[in-house]
C-alpha cells in the first residue's frame, strides 16, 4: 500500500480534502464544456455555419490549454517565491478570470463581426485566416486560463504532502467527468431552459463559486501546509510496472494522439451525419461519449495503478491502432449503421487514450506540476492542429473515411515506433501487425461510406470543401441534392413557387430580389426568368458547382448579367450590405430542427432582413415541416417584426410559404397574379406541369391561404425565436412534457 492510499477512509481529513479537490475539478470541468458548447454556436452566428469555424474553436480551445499548462507549470515557481502565497490563491484568480469570459467573450463575437464585414464574402482565403484570427483572440485568454488550473492544482496537491505520482490522472479523471456533464446538461436542458446568456450565467457562477471556496481556504490557510516541500516529502512511484521509455518517444506519442483523437472527432461529426442527422445533439452526443469513454479510461488506469500493475505502452498504442478502424467499418452503409452502433464504435478508441494520456504524463511527470503542465501541453497542442488539418486539408481533398483511416495508420506508425524501442512480446507484435494490415485492406478496399458515389446510381457527383460534402444524384424529376450525406432538396415546384409568388404578388413591378440559400438553383432561375437583378447567397462553394448537374442552362443562367451568385452565410452577407431588395426568398435546410437554422428563423435575424427590404418589399420564408410548437414560434417571431404577414400552404399540401412586409399586401386573384407575370416567367413556372392551366397551377397555391392568426398561440406568447433563445433547435425537453401531457402535434 503507497502512502496515498492510506488515511483514505471516509472519516480521515484526507478523505474530505480529496473529495473537495475533486468537487472543485469537477465543476471546473463541468463550466469549461459548458463554455465551448455556446462559444462554438455564437461563433457560427458572428462568423458563419462553416465546419472551419468548429475547428477553430477547438483548436484555439486545446492551444489556450496547452499554453496555459505549459507557463503554468513552468513559472508557478517563481511565482510563489516571490509572493509567498499558495497555489491555491492563484488558481482561484484563474477561476476568476474564467469566469469573466461568460461576460466577455459575446461580446469580443459582436466586436469581431463587425470588424470583418468589410472583407467581403466567406470563400475567401483572408477572411477564412482573419475570422479564424480574431475568434482565436476572442476566447484565448479564458482558454489560457483554464490551462493554468492543471498545473496550479497539482502545486498544491503538493503543498498537501501527498506522496503519489498520479496527481495529474486523479485531477485529469475529475475535470473529465465534469465536461461530460457539462455537455449533456448544457446540451440537453440548460439551453432550452435559459437560452444562451441564462446558461452562460451558471458557467460563471460554477467558477465564481470555485473561486471563493479557494480563497476562503487559501487565505485562511486552513490545511496548514508548506509552501516548499523538503525532499523526503516528494512524491515516490505507485506503479510497480513503469516502463524506461525514452523522452522523446513520450513527446511524439502524445502529441500524435492529441492529434489524432481531435482530427478524428471533427471526422466523426462529419462522416456521421447521415445517420445523427444535423440537430445540436449529434455532436453532443460523440463529444458526450468522447467524454464518458475518456473517464472509464482514465479510472480504469488509476485502478490498475494503485494495484502497481498497468498496460504497457506499446499495448495501448497497438490497441488504439486496431480500434480506430471500428467508426469505419460501423458506418459502412452496407452495416445499416444505427446512432447506437455508431457511437459504440468510438467507444473503445476513446477508451484507450484515456487510459494511454493519463498513463503518459503521470510516468513523465511524477507528480511534478511543471513537467506535467509541459507533458500535458504536448498532447493538447497536437489536439490543436488535428481538428484544423482535417478540416482545411484532408476532408476538402479526401473521403471522411479515409481521413479516418489516416489518422488509424498513425496510430500504427506509433505502434511500430514502440516496437523499436520498448520490449514487447513476439506474439502480441505480430497479431497486431497482422490484424492492422488486415484493417487497412478492408477499410480502404472493402468498405464503403456515404460519400461513394455508387450509393446513389451511376453519374453521381460528389464534390468536397473546407465547408461540407455534397452529393449530386438521381435522373430526371428525381434529381436529388445531399450536404453531408443529409437530402436538402429535390425538383418540386414548390421551389418555383418560393419566387414567383412574393414576386407577382407585389402591385409594383420588382426590380431585384434576393434568394438565400441556392440549393439546386430552381429559385434562382425563377428569378432570373422575371428579367430583374438577381442575386443568391449560398455557403457550400460546392453547391454552387453543382448546379448545372440539376439544370443544362445552369451556366447561362449564371452567367446572364443581371445574376449574380456570392458564397457567404446569408446572414452575414445581409449585415454587410447595403443594397435593398424588392423580394426576399430564404429556404433554410431541413429539417426545421437542425443546428443553427434558428440564426435565420429568430426575430434578430427578421429585422436585419426587414433593414433590407426596399418599399413594400416581401419576405418569403420557408416552412417545411415540424412539430406545431415550432412552426408558432417561427409565426410569432415573423409577426414580431412584420406588420403583415400572410400564410400558404404549398401546392403539394406540405409546408408553408410564409410572406411578410412592412406595408398591405393583398392575395390577387389567379387572373391578376398571372397578368403581372413576364412571358419567360410563365415558361419557367410550368416547366414540370406544361398540361396544366396556369391558372388552375397557380390557384393550388393561393386557394390554400391560411389566417396567420391560428398559426400562433395565443395562450403563450413566450414562444418564439431569437437568437439567444433557439426555440426549434433545442426540443427535448419540451417535447418529454408535451408528449406526456399528449399535447405533441406534428405539422406537415
Amino acid at each position: 500500500m503507497t502512502p496515498f492510499q492510506q488515511n483514505t477512509s471516509a472519516d480521515s481529513p484526507h478523505f474530505y480534502r480529496k473529495s473537495l479537490l475533486f468537487f472543485l475539478f469537477f465543476v471546473s470541468g463541468f463550466a469549461g464544456l459548458l463554455y465551448q458548447i455556446i462559444w462554438m454556436r455564437m461563433a457560427f452566428a458572428s462568423f458563419g455555419i462553416i465546419l472551419p469555424i468548429l475547428s477553430v474553436v477547438v483548436s484555439v480551445f486545446m492551444f489556450g490549454l496547452s499554453v496555459g499548462s505549459w507557463l503554468g507549470g513552468k513559472g508557478l515557481p517563481y511565482l510563489k517565491k516571490a509572493t509567498k502565497r499558495s497555489a491555491l490563491l492563484f488558481y482561484a484568480l484563474a477561476e476568476i478570470v474564467i469566469g469573466l469570459g461568460a461576460f466577455a467573450v459575446p461580446r469580443l463575437f459582436r466586436f469581431g463581426e463587425k470588424l470583418l464585414l468589410p472583407l467581403g464574402g466567406m470563400d475567401s482565403p483572408e477572411y477564412l485566416l482573419l475570422s479564424a484570427l480574431v475568434l482565436g483572440l476572442s476566447i484565448f485568454p479564458w482558454c489560457f486560463a483554464m490551462g493554468l488550473t492543471f498545473p496550479l492544482m497539482m502545486d498544491f496537491v503538493q503543498e498537501l504532502r501527498w506522496r503519489d505520482t498520479t496527481s495529474f490522472s486523479f485531477l485529469y479523471f475529475a475535470n473529465s467527468l465534469g465536461a461530460m456533464f457539462g455537455t449533456l446538461i448544457t446540451a440537453l436542458f440548460l439551453i432550452e431552459l435559459l437560452g444562451f446568456s441564462g446558461s452562460l450565467m451558471v458557467g460563471a457562477l460554477c467558477n465564481f463559486s470555485i473561486a471563493i471556496i479557494c480563497l476562503g481556504i487559501g487565505i485562511k490557510n486552513s490545511f496548514k501546509t508548506d509552501l516548499v516541500q523538503s525532499p523526503e516529502n516528494q512524491p515516490v512511484p505507485s506503479d510497480r510496472s513503469q516502463e524506461s521509455i525514452p523522452n522523446f518517444l513520450t513527446t511524439l506519442i502524445l502529441f500524435a494522439t492529441g492529434f489524432c483523437s481531435l482530427a478524428m472527432e471533427v471526422t466523426w461529426v462529419r462522416g456521421f451525419t447521415p445517420v445523427f442527422g444535423t440537430t445540436i445533439y449529434a455532436f453532443a452526443s460523440i463529444l458526450a461519449v468522447y467524454l464518458f469513454a475518456t473517464i472509464l479510461g482514465s479510472l480504469w488506469y488509476r485502478k490498475n495503478s494503485k494495484r502497481g500493475q498497468t498496460f504497457t505502452i506499446t499495448q495501448l498504442t497497438g490497441a488504439c491502432f486496431l480500434f480506430a478502424f471500428f467508426p469505419i467499418f460501423m458506418s459502412d452503409p452496407a452495416v445499416h449503421p444505427l446512432i447506437l452502433s455508431l457511437l459504440a464504435s468510438i467507444f473503445p478508441v476513446c477508451l484507450t487514450l484515456g487510459y494511454l494520456t493519463p498513463k503518459l504524463i503521470d510516468q513523465y511527470s511524477m507528480g511534478n506540476p511543471r513537467h506535467a503542465g509541459r507533458a500535458y501541453a504536448i498532447n493538447i497542442f497536437g489536439g490543436i492542429i488535428g481538428p484544423l488539418f482535417a478540416s482545411y486539408l484532408l476532408l476538402p481533398e479526401f473521403s471522411a473515411k479515409l481521413t479516418l483511416v489516416l489518422s488509424a495508420l498513425t496510430f500504427g506508425v506509433l505502434f511500430l515506433v514502440c516496437l523499436g524501442f520498448l520490449n514487447t512480446s513476439y506474439f502480441f507484435k505480430w497479431s497486431i501487425g497482422l490484424a492492422g494490415t488486415g484493417c487497412t485492406l478492408v477499410a480502404i478496399f472493402f468498405t464503403g461510406s456515404f460519400e461513394d458515389p455508387a450509393l446513389h446510381g451511376e453519374g453521381t457527383l460528389v464534390l468536397r470543401d473546407h465547408t461540407a460534402t455534397i452529393t449530386a444524384h438521381g435522373h430526371g424529376m428525381r434529381k436529388g441534392l445531399n450536404i453531408n450525406g443529409v437530402g436538402i432538396t429535390k425538383l418540386t415546384p414548390i421551389t418555383k413557387m418560393m419566387a414567383h409568388l412574393p414576386l407577382a404578388i407585389r402591385k409594383e413591378k420588382p426590380k431585384s430580389g434576393l434568394v438565400i440559400a441556392l440549393g439546386m438553383g430552381t429559385s434562382l432561375r425563377a428569378l432570373a426568368s422575371w428579367g430583374i437583378q438577381a442575386k443568391c447567397i449560398e455557403l457550400v462553394p460546392s453547391v454552387v458547382q453543382a448546379m448545372p448537374y440539376f439544370f443544362q442552362d445552369a451556366h447561362s443562367v449564371l452567367n446572364q448579367p443581371n445574376v449574380e451568385v456570392i458564397v457567404d452565410d446569408g446572414r452575414r452577407f445581409l449585415k454587410r450590405t447595403r443594397e435593398k431588395f424588392d423580394v426576399i426568398i430564404i429556404d433554410p435546410p431541413p429539417p426545421i430542427e437542425s443546428a443553427s437554422t434558428s440564426l435565420l428563423y429568430s426575430r434578430e435575424f427578421n429585422k436585419i432582413v426587414a433593414e433590407r427590404l426596399s418599399e413594400g418589399g416581401i419576405f418569403q420564408q420557408w416552412f417545411p415541416y415540424g412539430e406545431e410548437k415550432t412552426l408558432q414560434a417561427v409565426v410569432r417571431s415573423l409577426t414580431d417584426v412584420f406588420p403583415y404577414v400572410r400564410s400558404y400552404k404549398s401546392m403539394e399540401g406540405w409546408g408553408f410559404h410564409l410572406l411578410a412586409s412592412l406595408k398591405p399586401f393583398e392575395t390577387p386573384q389567379a387572373e391578376e397574379m398571372l397578368s403581372r407575370l413576364p412571358d419567360r416567367a410563365k415558361v419557367d413556372l410550368m416547366e414540370w406541369t406544361p398540361e396544366m392551366d396556369i391558372k388552375s397551377f397557380l390557384n393550388l397555391t393561393l386557394k390554400r391561404e391560411i389566417p396567420v392568426e391560428p398559426l400562433l398561440n395565443q395562450q403563450d406568447k413566450s414562444i418564439y425565436i431569437s437568437d439567444d433563445q433557439p426555440f426549434n433547435e433545442y426540443f427535448l425537453v419540451r417535447g418529454f412534457r408535451d408528449i406526456r401531457s399528449r399535447n405533441f402535434r406534428f405539422v406537415r
